[in-house]
């Protein structure tokens, strides 16, 4: 997936990309230029995304290297970035909703059990599971996440990524990355109906919602031309207010993390946007709530 320009200048950012797409590129690396070239039909459009190129992978190792030591992630060179550009936007191209992100996965999985829940989201969803496996080993819980993705990403690809795996219940959290600008140029409204299409989905083949409200953020180092704050409080008012006139249970990230200011505390986020182990661990107080309020309402709903 390609993220805008000044995306990649931020170092801590390479990090919660590059895992989303690392997985895909392993059987690309064999593949002809040629043939990462190929559009249209193929029997296997994953196979011909193009390869992460070296001086990325080298630097994913440093900065994980560090990040075990609990140092501060190195400083990527400036012809680093231009080539991890150019990757993304190439990435972009050969799969724009990240559909090849999970398909091995996907397909390995089991029959669903009566209990599966699915999260969808964002970087936000995806390092939730690094940082808090445990919480994921509690029953069947998948994490379909996939950094910088807008929310018309994830109606893209929720087919495939949730109806499909056949969960009972279904966790949504989009909205960050629209109000990032990450897929250009956007209004609350699309973002809005983006959310409602999946909601919709979802209900249409019996899986019950829970939809997050998105954790506060005074800014994004990416895009620091943009004033979030307004942003996330509309689209926050819009999911409270659907949310209660569809029935659909909600897990109100915001109203917990909020540290007076529109934003997060640096104990919540380090980089201001992206949840700690210590804000997982308290959101995770909201999360089982809802889960359960909307497993109940499922069981007392009438099966379609």
């Amino acid at each position: 997936m390609r993220m805008p320009a000044p995306l990649v200048a931020v170092p801590a950012m390479l990090f919660l990309i590059m895992p989303a797409v690392s997985a895909q590129t392993v059987s690309a690396q064999t593949v002809s230029a040629a043939t990462v070239m190929r559009v249209g039909i193929l029997d296997d459009p994953c196979i011909v995304l193009p390869p992460a190129p070296s001086e990325v992978t080298d630097y994913m190792k440093r900065m994980l290297l560090a990040k075990a030591r609990g140092e501060a992630p190195p400083p990527p060179s400036a012809e680093g970035l231009e080539i991890y550009t150019r990757w993304q936007e190439k990435l972009k191209l050969a799969d724009h909703a990240g559909l090849c992100r999970y398909r091995a996965a996907n397909a390995a999985l089991p029959a669903a059990g009566p209990n599966r829940i699915l999260f969808m989201g964002d970087s936000i969803t995806e390092n939730w599971i690094r940082e808090r496996p445990d919480f994921f080993a509690r029953g069947e819980r998948v994490d379909r996440g996939i950094s910088g993705q807008t929310s018309a990403q994830m109606l893209a690809r929720f087919q495939a990524d949730v109806v499909a795996l056949k969960p009972s219940v279904v966790h949504i959290l989009a909205g960050s990355n629209d109000i990032a600008g990450n897929g250009g140029p956007t209004t609350l409204s699309a973002i809005a109906d983006n959310i409602r299409a999946m909601v919709q989905l979802a209900r249409a083949n019996g899986i019950a919602v829970v939809l997050g409200t998105l954790p506060p953020a005074r800014r994004f180092d990416w895009r620091p031309e943009i004033e979030p704050r307004p942003h996330i409080t509309a689209l926050n008012d819009w999911i409270r207010h659907y949310a209660e006139s569809e029935g659909v249970t909600i897990a109100d990230y915001h109203a917990l993390l909020d540290d007076g200011e529109g934003g997060l505390t640096s104990a919540d986020a380090a980089d201001g946007v992206h949840p700690t182990a210590v804000a997982y661990a308290r959101m995770e107080t909201v999360t089982e709530k809802a889960l359960a309020e909307a497993a109940r309402q499922r069981r007392a709903t009438p099966s379609r």
